[in-house]
Formats: structure tokens, C-alpha cells, sequence
């Protein structure tokens, strides 16, 4: 069954007939290939690896960056990205995922247009990094 369909039988269960159910999280692994996740904190990334049970390979870039650079403004949130370690494909999908003040949350999904090449030099991304990817609005 998909993912799709768990999540809105569960939604059901909850809603229609007042099932006592966890809300169902679905496996965001099977969607995505990467998540660029806003690098707030340990505490936070410790949290979505938990919830979203992601692998410590899924959020190796966000942890280095992390401690590389400490805290980091959602504007700087692609320094996880570059953190890939070349592991982008073509056709890959990055779910990013950002967070503000309060229960302020965004996210986008990315898709690479053509494989990852580590371009950085000397902590300067170059500005065809950003020419590899395409936003999904699909």
C-alpha cells in the first residue's frame, strides 16, 4: 500500500470513527534521496532524525555543517548541500527544509539536474552550484 493510502487510512480511523491511532509519518526516505535541513542545533537535528527516522548517512551533511560553522541563518542553508560529499545524482530529490522563530517551518523540494560536483574552495560556493538544481512544483 502507499504511503499515500496509509496516511489517509489512518486520517480516517482518527477522524471518522475515532480510532485511538498515532498519526501516521510517512517514509519521507522513499520520496527523497537527501534533506538539506536547517541547521538550528543538535537538539533539533537530533528531533527530525528521531521523528522523521532518518539514518545517520541522511544527516551526516547537516551535522558537519553544524560543526563546521555552529548555527547557521536560513540563508546559509545550502552549506549542507555542499556538505554532500559529491553524493548528488542527476534526478536526485532534496527535500530542504528551513525553520524560523516560533512554529515557523518551510521546506522546498530540489531536483539536480545534473550530478554534484564539490565546488567549493576556500568556503566560497561558486555561482554555478546553483545551476544544478531545478525546484519541483509538481
Amino acid at each position: 500500500m502507499s504511503e499515500q493510502m496509509i496516511f489517509f487510512a489512518t486520517l480516517v480511523g482518527k477522524k471518522l470513527v475515532k480510532m485511538k491511532v498515532k498519526p501516521y509519518i510517512p517514509d519521507f526516505k522513499l520520496a527523497f534521496e537527501h534533506f538539506c535541513i536547517h541547521v538550528r542545533g543538535r537538539a533539533v537535528l537530533d528531533e527530525l532524525e528521531k521523528n522523521l527516522q532518518l539514518s545517520d548517512w541522511h544527516m551526516e551533511p547537516s551535522r558537519m555543517t553544524l560543526h563546521r560553522f555552529s548555527n547557521t541563518s536560513s540563508s546559509s542553508l545550502w552549506l549542507a548541500c555542499t556538505e554532500a560529499k559529491g553524493r548528488i545524482k542527476k534526478g536526485d530529490r532534496t527535500w530542504q527544509i528551513a525553520f524560523g522563530s516560533g512554529f515557523k517551518c518551510n521546506s522546498a523540494v530540489w531536483k539536480a539536474l545534473r550530478d554534484f560536483v564539490h565546488m567549493c574552495c576556500g568556503g566560497v560556493v561558486h555561482a554555478n552550484f546553483f545551476m544544478i538544481w531545478d525546484l519541483v512544483w509538481d
